[in-house]
């Protein structure tokens, strides 16, 4: 019996979650103190399995718990969607974050073994909107409400990015202010997009080793004080060192700034603290930015963050942070099987597979018929 007829799909894909570790957190903070049937941990694997089914609501999630499978998994044959939606408000997000961190180590290891270049991590928010009515809590205009998830995610290559580091605030909160928790890493290259400029935090990071490249405004004021000679073929227009700001309000430090058309014919203006790479370089890694976008747009249209089980902070908080671990989950068995396959594809195989032997989902990534 091979390791992976010891698992049902949905087994194998949740194993990489230290379900012991949790569970002394959980006796620690007292969560399942009085609790009899729905665990921290069913709640856990409930709550993954409704975000990878796209679940509508927590009478659904309550209905789902007719298939056999789900009943072996959590261990029981029912439970009341008052009682799941009791579970939700009740967790501690903590715990669901320091599984998040715990799944993003174990990523990095992975990127580690397989990769000796810097790593390019990208910052960018995205605000998820909610029904001012329910979600008073949230508000941040008038007549709106909504939370913001601040993100880094590391583009290993154009087949594997992930999210190693996730901030939750009100949707009021500007992104700027991120930049001191985001950027930690001296060992990093840093991609971030307009909505982070600010000249004085510029100056610092580059004071304190660290680097970047991001966009500049257009009518940013600069003072050239040296062009940069370009190759003819090349697709960057100018390359030049430059101090940025006012004269009353201007970089300490000298930068470089970059003109290139994006993919519609829009000039861009990027600024970077690196003169040690090439200008074409340069532009490719400010390009590989789509990548948060399309992470966004997949965290939008693949797990349910659109719709939220619960309307108090918490229980947002907890369904966001589940998503992120779904997301996690679906990397890790992408980097353990050395897979090229999207994660799309590899999620749908999942639900497809998901009480089924493990080695009928695992075999589908090598394209082996499965006996």
């Amino acid at each position: 019996m091979d390791k992976h007829t010891l698992f049902s799909s949905f087994g194998k894909w949740i194993s990489p979650i230290n379900f012991q570790q949790l569970q002394e957190q959980v006796t620690n903070l007292r969560q399942d103190a009085y609790t009899k049937k729905l665990t921290t941990e069913a709640y856990i694997k409930l709550f993954l399995l409704a975000h990878l089914q796209e679940t509508d609501s927590l009478a659904a999630i309550s209905d789902g718990l007719l298939d056999e499978g789900l009943q072996q998994e959590v261990g029981f044959q029912a439970i009341s969607s008052s009682q799941l939606s009791r579970k939700h408000r009740a967790i501690d997000p903590t715990l669901l974050s320091t599984i998040f961190v715990d799944l993003v180590q174990r990523i990095r290891y992975f990127h580690r073994q397989s990769s000796a270049r810097m790593p390019l991590k990208i910052i960018d928010s995205s605000t998820i909107p909610l029904d001012l009515t329910r979600y008073k809590w949230a508000e941040f205009r008038k007549t709106k409400a909504g939370v913001k998830l601040h993100l880094r995610l590391v583009y290993m290559d154009r087949h594997t990015t992930y999210p190693d580091k996730a901030v939750l605030t009100p949707a009021k909160e500007h992104d700027r202010g991120q930049l001191e928790v985001l950027v930690d890493d001296k060992e990093a290259m840093y991609v971030f997009d307009r909505g982070y400029i600010d000249y004085e935090r510029f100056d610092r990071m580059t004071d304190d080793g660290y680097f970047f490249v991001s966009r500049l405004r257009k009518n940013a004021f600069v003072r050239v004080l040296e062009s940069f000679s370009l190759t003819d073929d090349s697709p960057v227009l100018s390359d030049q060192m430059v101090v940025i700001g006012s004269p009353q309000n201007r970089t300490e430090n000298v930068f470089r700034l970059l003109k290139v058309d994006d993919t519609k014919g829009n000039q861009l203006l990027l600024i970077t603290n690196r003169f040690d790479i090439s200008a074409e370089e340069i532009a490719d890694i400010y390009r590989d930015r789509w990548a948060v976008e399309l992470f966004f747009k997949w965290l939008k249209q693949h797990v349910k963050i659109k719709a939220f089980y619960g309307f108090d902070e918490t229980a947002v908080h907890n369904q966001i942070f589940l998503a992120l671990i779904v997301y996690c989950l679906h990397v890790l068995i992408q980097l353990e099987t050395n897979s090229k396959k999207r994660i799309l594809q590899i999620s749908r195989w999942l639900k497809a597979a998901l009480w089924k032997p493990s080695r009928v989902w695992i075999r589908r990534f090598d394209n082996r018929s499965v006996p």
